[in-house]
């Protein structure tokens, strides 16, 4: 079970991410609905994020919180890749003032290729990004586990 979070009521949107060192996934949620929607990706260079690009999004979606996937090992320790996806949360957090939550984000990558392999029938990760799904499965998973003042999980 998470531990246990305050999130301010005035939160209503999420944006997540599916750190990577050369793609960052991102996707766009609603607390109310608990529901994401994937968006494109952006170019990373060794994990560092196209911050332009990723100024023009945040501006265009206005989301009032940040949430990172935390890729950990399946023993759930930390890993090289999860520390430098908590520098990006806290990154994100110091650049654009808002709150940066992480969540484990242990197979979303696998669960988001089977889904390309089901609906697409084609294994060019390439072409067919996972990076979006990924980041909607992160941020869904997240608003689930941290619902609204007065709902249930």
């Amino acid at each position: 079970m998470p531990d246990a979070i305050q999130i301010p009521e005035r939160f209503t949107s999420a944006m997540g991410f599916d750190f990577g060192t050369q793609r960052i996934g991102i996707a766009i949620g609603q607390r109310l609905t608990n529901s994401a929607e994937a968006l494109d990706p952006i170019k990373a260079k060794d994990g560092i994020p196209n911050w332009d690009a990723l100024q023009k999004i945040i501006d265009e979606w206005q989301p009032h919180a940040f949430v990172v996937g935390l890729p950990l090992n399946m023993d759930g320790s930390a890993s090289d890749m999860s520390r430098r996806a908590l520098k990006f949360a806290k990154r994100l957090e110091g650049r654009y003032h808002r709150p940066s939550y992480t969540h484990d984000e242990r197979l979303t990558s696998y669960e988001a290729k089977g889904m390309v392999l089901e609906n697409v029938g084609h294994k060019n990760f390439g072409d067919y990004s996972v990076d979006g799904i990924a980041a909607r499965l992160i941020l869904e998973s997240w608003m689930s586990a941290h619902p609204r003042s007065g709902e249930t999980e």
